[in-house]
């Protein structure tokens, strides 16, 4: 992954803001926020926020072991913790299982915590972003050996956040994908939905052929507000996607 983190992070990196890593265990967070509201108290207390949903999950996860393993939607048991009901809740109307939204549900709420401290916020999670901003923003796509990766990016204006940025790829990472999408990459105001719809779109490509096919699932998901699927050389959108070229220097707001 250390190749990725090189690659794509700099492309949704914002100069404007000031950016910081947050690492527990297999979490790790690239944050940004106004430069005035950062301090080293934020990060920890950041850190120490992950922790306690990470120890909430795990202990859950401990006495319902199927909420781990399960590739459908699940039931969460009684007294569930809300990170784990809304990982659920998104993944049934997404139809895959509720590990399917545990990057966009780690972004969405820490960036929500965050936007308390901060208007503006952004936190990406292994290529799933929660985002509030106060100007106009351009997040880059990053779709492995595409050529059109890093050559585009989403134009995100201030009034459609918060909003969650979420992308699933069958060629990158180690994310468990049943497509061959270089990147499905879905909007929505919850990145927890995002996230799980992202893995669904993403499980429809087998070729180039299947992508408008997946835009079109993704759109038929309640609260999906857009959705970009790329193969090889292909693109299909749908919803309420504007894209913009990306720059060669460092994107600005």
């Amino acid at each position: 992954m250390k190749y990725m983190e090189r690659s794509y992070r700099q492309h949704f990196r914002q100069e404007d803001l000031i950016h910081f890593q947050v690492i527990v265990e297999q979490t790790d967070l690239d944050i940004g926020i106004r430069r005035e509201r950062f301090s080293p108290a934020l990060a920890e207390w950041v850190k120490q926020t992950v922790a306690q949903y990470r120890n909430q999950l795990e202990e859950y996860i401990a006495r319902d072991p199927v909420f781990l393993h399960s590739l459908a939607p699940h039931n969460v048991l009684p007294g569930a913790p809300s990170i784990a009901i809304d990982m659920a809740e998104a993944a049934r109307k997404a139809g895959v299982g509720p590990m399917a939204a545990v990057a966009g549900a780690f972004a969405e709420h820490i960036g929500r915590a965050l936007a308390k401290r901060s208007k503006d916020v952004i936190v990406e999670n292994g290529g799933d972003i929660y985002l509030r901003t106060t100007r106009q923003r351009y997040i880059g796509i990053f779709a492995g050996n595409s050529p059109l990766s890093n050559r585009i990016a989403l134009k995100i204006q201030p009034h459609h956040t918060p909003l969650g940025i979420c992308t699933s790829s069958g060629t990158v990472g180690h994310s468990l994908s049943f497509g061959k999408a270089d990147a499905v990459v879905i909007l929505s105001p919850s990145a927890i939905l995002a996230d799980a719809a992202a893995t669904a779109a993403g499980n429809v490509v087998q070729t180039s052929d299947d992508l408008q096919k997946a835009v079109e699932f993704a759109a038929q998901i309640d609260n999906v507000a857009g959705a970009l699927a790329i193969k090889d050389d292909k693109i299909a959108l749908w919803g309420n996607i504007k894209l913009a070229p990306l720059p060669d220097e460092p994107l600005q707001p």
